[in-house]
């Protein structure tokens, strides 16, 4: 017979596995390609050294001459602060003793709920990979007929958002019930948002691991002013038109020139992998296809992978060295436990039942001035 005990032993024992390799290796290809890490996590804060330029104690001289001075390596600390990943499922009390008769029915149950967090996560770990950290999903712009968003690529029905005015001040919380994507227009179910009102996951403001977006914009980076260390500054090219490789190789080689840094990953928005696309057609060559780690398929260009992710800013194309980054965790995904260590906990007032996964993390790159944005790209 099926019991909430019988439940939480199977979360436990035979679906944290499951669901933490799926979590770390099947949501996204470029999270496939960090390495995730306890390493230089000290409480709540990630505390670990960068190094930069090259080690001083080196030259030439004389045969009975002095030898050169010695230097050693030159070293940032980059500070970040453990950010608070969370994922829920929940099931009724109803559906439990309705499947109590039969493990299989019990099963099914359990693949469904995982199976909706799963999907839940995969957008939402995609959307933080490529942000900035601020957690920001779009700001309201005005448009004829209607208000509409600066970009819907970070929205999907059911998200649930909170809505800040102008000021900062936050204005309510609801769910999204439609977003149209052609004239970007969102409609929230409790909210009437306003021109000039942002949208955030809820809770999340400012508040979300720190993504590729954060290492291209503003000038502080893990505690360090970019200005007062222009050698952190990443590569920034602005197009205006069409890709090709002539701009691609251009970037790979100014980061190893210039950072020593080789890129291993290609990440793109979906106009720019069209652009891609039109300038390899329109001389009749062939598109290169190759599979990732994770089951992910993708495009190639010269041995490297080409990955569109929605996610990726409009006309932008990503050049990264994933070597140089590291997810830093306070530990993998676990269940949110109890005193007496039960994870299966009743809502209140309500006949239902929740477990919580959580993980303490954030995402740190040691290299910044080595990854490189193409921006600007349009389709001819």
């Amino acid at each position: 017979m099926v019991t909430l005990q019988n439940a939480e032993n199977a979360l436990k024992t035979v679906y944290l596995g499951t669901v933490t390799d799926l979590l770390n290796t099947r949501v996204n290809p470029l999270l496939s390609k960090i390495e995730q890490t306890s390493s230089d996590v000290w409480g709540k804060e990630i505390r670990t050294a960068a190094r930069f330029g090259i080690n001083g104690g080196i030259g030439a001289g004389d045969e009975s001459g002095d030898l050169p001075a010695a230097y050693g390596n030159n070293y940032l600390q980059f500070v970040a602060t453990l950010k608070n990943l969370y994922g829920q499922i929940e099931i009724s009390d109803k559906a439990i003793r309705a499947s109590s008769d039969g493990r299989g029915a019990f099963t099914d149950l359990l693949n469904a709920e995982l199976e909706g967090l799963l999907n839940a996560s995969k957008f939402n770990l995609g959307r933080m990979l490529y942000g900035d950290g601020s957690g920001l999903l779009a700001t309201f712009s005005t448009l004829e007929g209607g208000l509409a968003c600066d970009t819907v690529r970070n929205v999907i029905e059911g998200l649930v958002v909170d809505v800040y005015g102008g000021s900062g001040s936050k204005i309510g919380t609801g769910r999204i019930t439609y977003v149209n994507r052609k004239t970007k227009q969102v409609t929230i179910d409790g909210v009437t948002p306003s021109v000039g009102d942002k949208m955030y996951v809820q809770g999340s403001k400012d508040k979300e691991i720190t993504g590729i977006g954060a290492l291209f914009n503003g000038d502080t980076i893990y505690g360090v002013q970019k200005s007062a260390h222009p050698f952190l500054n990443p590569y920034q090219k602005s197009l205006g038109t069409g890709i090709d490789e002539i701009a691609i190789q251009e970037a790979i080689d100014a980061l190893e020139n210039d950072a020593g840094s080789t890129v291993d990953f290609i990440a793109c928005s979906q106009e720019a992998k069209y652009s891609y696309i039109d300038y390899m057609s329109s001389f009749k060559r062939n598109i290169d296809v190759m599979e990732l780690d994770g089951g992910f398929k993708t495009l190639a260009y010269n041995g490297l992978p080409l990955v569109y992710d929605r996610f990726v800013p409009e006309g932008c194309m990503y050049l990264l060295n994933t070597k140089a980054f590291k997810l830093h965790q306070l530990c993998d995904w676990r269940f949110l436990e109890t005193e007496n260590g039960k994870i299966l906990r009743q809502n209140q007032g309500k006949p239902t039942f929740t477990a919580t996964l959580v993980k303490y993390c954030d995402l740190i790159c040691q290299k910044p001035n080595g990854q490189a944005v193409i921006k600007d790209i349009t389709r001819s």
